[in-house]
């Protein structure tokens, strides 16, 4: 009797302060496989005055955040917080929020544990709203209930890796020779329909940002058509089963372009499609009509897969070779120089080296082994005086050690008011 008075209380307590928040949540709820990650769109409502969403944690049991308002986390049962890397919060033009809540595995390994030694097999999800005025905070949580982490499992990716076949971290091919297959490895959660396209960036085209590479489904409704288009090669519409796993066949290579010399990047766009386990109905918490299908989103931009298509074999066979711009050539003056190049041997790190004529150091840039290219910063063309350049690429080892480098390469650019020199 005295533990049902108990359980009263609270309950009753925890619905005063429900009714004593001012923003929502939907889903309120969501089913999260234990074994591997999860992820779910999150749909808030309009956060009154100078309240701005802060960071999230997710943890075993609610305590009241008085004199904040709503419930908050028990220290002593803090799983973890969301990391930045995860964090794709974003302010919804019907003056709401979005959030993409990424559970990590060790999150769910941590709750799935503490469910073995007696506790509720729910954990939570709670997001700080910060008030910039100094008045109460406000916290929103959600439930987040183990399950088996088949069907019920709101579909989302939990990973995609972009290969050659054979898996090479980068091909280089001859004008009119055929790249080889293209496969996308994808693992997820839930079951659904997973739609989309093949799209190939050239040469001289602006390169998609993170925000262009997520999955459609992982942004606001009223964003979803913002995202860079580039030449579609093919489209895909396919089933996944629930069992978190599935192969995806690229594109035809015939279909991918070599006509022009150059750097070109494969994406893998993914749309969003109907998902019931990951819906968020707008009108629940008042910022607009009807349902968001956030299916087969991700908490992370989708790779790229990248093809160097050159006149020459040669530059397969070194170790370290210059791709563009080309030797010789002019960029114009309303675009930064993008250098390429491409690595057929294993390193730590690579320097690009740009000098002008008489040697002069004026851009040493250090970047990871696989990036294989790099825009210029703008304050370049102030610093190049007659606008003629030299650019190489150099790699390094872990020690530091040089272990190849490549030619020197001549470039010229375009200067406002100043003729190119003969």
């Amino acid at each position: 009797m005295k533990r049902m008075l108990i359980t009263i209380t609270i309950c009753t307590l925890a619905a005063s302060i429900a009714r004593a928040q001012n923003i929502k949540v939907n889903p309120t709820g969501v089913n999260v496989n234990p074994n591997t990650g999860t992820t779910v769109f999150l749909t808030f409502g309009q956060a009154p005055g100078a309240l701005r969403p802060a960071e999230a944690t997710w943890c075993g049991e609610l305590i009241p955040a008085a004199p904040d308002l709503g419930l908050k986390c028990d220290p002593a049962t803090i799983f973890g917080s969301l990391p930045a890397r995860y964090n794709l919060s974003r302010s919804s033009g019907n003056l709401g929020f979005t959030d993409v809540m990424s559970i990590p595995p060790s999150v769910a390994r941590r709750a799935y544990q503490a469910a073995i030694d007696g506790a509720d097999s729910r954990f939570f999800y709670v997001r700080r709203f910060a008030n910039l005025s100094g008045g109460p905070d406000e916290y929103v949580q959600v439930t987040c209930r183990l399950a088996s982490g088949g069907a019920r499992t709101p579909f989302a990716l939990t990973d995609a890796q972009l290969l050659f076949e054979p898996d090479l971290p980068i091909v280089f091919v001859r004008p009119r020779t055929l790249t080889p297959k293209i496969k996308a490895n994808i693992q997820y959660n839930g079951t659904g329909r997973m739609k989309g396209r093949w799209e190939v960036v050239a040469p001289g085209e602006e390169s998609p940002s993170d925000f262009d590479l997520l999955p459609e489904g992982s942004l606001p409704f009223e964003r979803r058509g913002n995202q860079r288009r580039y030449t579609q090669l093919s489209r895909f519409n396919v089933f996944l089963p629930p069992v978190g796993r599935f192969t995806l066949e690229g594109p035809d290579p015939a279909r991918l372009p070599r006509n022009i010399e150059g750097p070109y990047l494969v994406l893998l766009r993914i749309e969003a499609s109907d998902d019931k386990e990951g819906d968020s109905d707008l009108s629940a918490v008042g910022v607009g009509p009807g349902i968001v299908h956030s299916g087969a989103l991700s908490g992370f931009a989708l790779p790229v897969l990248r093809y160097f298509v050159g006149a020459s074999g040669s530059q397969a066979a070194a170790p370290l070779a210059l791709i563009s711009p080309a030797e010789g050539a002019t960029i114009n003056s309303a675009q930064a120089p993008l250098f390429t190049w491409v690595e057929n041997q294993p390193g730590a790190f690579v320097r690009l080296e740009v000098t002008d004529r008489n040697e002069k150091s004026l851009l040493n840039s250090m970047l990871p082994v696989g990036a294989m290219y790099y825009r210029a910063p703008s304050w370049l063309r102030a610093k190049a005086i007659d606008g003629n350049l030299r650019w190489r690429v150099v790699m390094f080892d872990q020690t530091g050690k040089q272990i190849a480098a490549a030619p020197w390469r001549g470039l010229r650019l375009e200067m406002s008011g100043v003729a190119p020199r003969q």
